[in-house]
């Protein structure tokens, strides 16, 4: 009599090694998967972006504040960066140390009270209004009175240029709105579609056989670095020029400026006149300026003032702005005991 075996068939145990093979498989890529995303979120990065101008309830002197010292800290990591002369800055930290600890966005400047950002997000837009520094009292000299400062003009000359300078164009606009709005889809938005925008617009006309030259549009307050011109009609000349301004963060103030020329044969010598708000002035100038000066009148006297390279005259502290069409905006502080008449 034959006796069959009632053991587990070798089928049966041949199919649950496979099972286990591929258990301990899907195991070790699960595994493997958590390493690569534990990784990729340690060494990810998050860019802290933001711009900073001087504190003022009037927008139009919220000028920017150029060489902040610009300081994330935690701890021992430390990320430090400065903003450029426009006023803006972008320092990159570890998405790590987001996460495991508190941030401080520090901000230092030796003429401004210092300012902090706690647990800043990468994805705002940080407009910080630095508050000025009073000025240390100065001797006392009870009996000397304010030096005045007025009729100013810049005066320069550009090579090549056979036209009668006729006069020049100078107009100030703001585009009004309200930072860290997210869109939602209305126009108008910022590039990236993320940000509630503001658009405005500026024009000016030379007049009867005139024409504007060197047209030139620059921003003089506010979060300059989140604007965009949307529509360039000054850069070409004519005698009608416009421009139009896309703004995507708080208010900003800019400047449109050219020289009116009529086609004759004369020499190159340009004039532009300076826009002035509070105790600060700012003009900018063409690609190609030469012979740069200032003309003032101190105390009812007229001055010639040349720009000379390190920007230093004895009634004002300048600093120049290299503008993306290859112009430059100048902007000018008074100094102590002076003021504009």
């Amino acid at each position: 009599m034959t006796c069959i075996s009632r053991g587990t068939p070798v089928a049966l145990i041949h199919q649950r090694k496979i099972f286990s093979r591929k258990l301990v498989a899907l195991v070790l890529a699960a595994a493997a998967g958590a390493f690569a995303i534990t990784i990729v979120v340690r060494n990810r990065s998050v860019t802290l972006k933001g711009a900073v101008v001087r504190k003022n309830t009037d927008p139009a002197h919220e000028t920017p504040i150029a060489g902040v010292q610009v300081t994330a800290r935690d701890g021992a990591v430390i990320q430090t960066t400065k903003t450029d002369t426009a006023g803006a800055f972008a320092v990159t930290v570890g998405r790590s140390v987001i996460q495991r600890h508190p941030l401080t966005l520090s901000f230092s400047h030796t003429n401004y009270q210092p300012s902090d950002i706690f647990d800043p997000r990468g994805d705002r837009l940080y407009i910080v209004a630095m508050t000025p520094i009073p000025a240390a009292p100065a001797p006392v000299e009870p009996d000397r009175p304010l030096i005045h400062i007025g009729h100013i003009s810049v005066r320069y000359t550009v090579k090549g240029e056979e036209l009668v300078d006729v006069g020049s164009g100078v107009k100030t606009f703001q585009i009004v709105n309200h930072g860290d709005i997210p869109c939602d889809g209305r126009t108008p938005c910022s590039p990236d579609g993320k940000w509630k925008a503001a658009v405005g617009s500026a024009s000016l006309d030379a007049g009867p056989q005139n024409e504007f030259r060197d047209g030139r549009v620059s921003c003089i307050a506010g979060p300059c670095p989140f604007t965009k011109i949307a529509r360039d009609d000054f850069s070409h000349g004519g005698r009608v020029i416009s421009v139009t301004v896309l703004d995507w963060s708080d208010t900003t103030t800019f400047l449109l400026q050219a020289e009116a020329v009529r086609h004759m044969l004369t020499d190159s010598i340009q004039k532009s006149f300076p826009v002035i708000f509070d105790r600060t002035m700012s003009f900018s100038l063409p690609a190609g300026a030469q012979g740069t000066c200032i003309e003032a009148e101190v105390e009812g006297m007229p001055i010639v003032f040349p720009i000379v390279p390190n920007l230093s005259m004895s009634w004002a502290n300048c600093e120049a702005q290299s503008e993306p069409q290859n112009n430059t905006l100048y902007r000018c502080e008074l100094q102590r005991g002076y003021v504009f008449q």
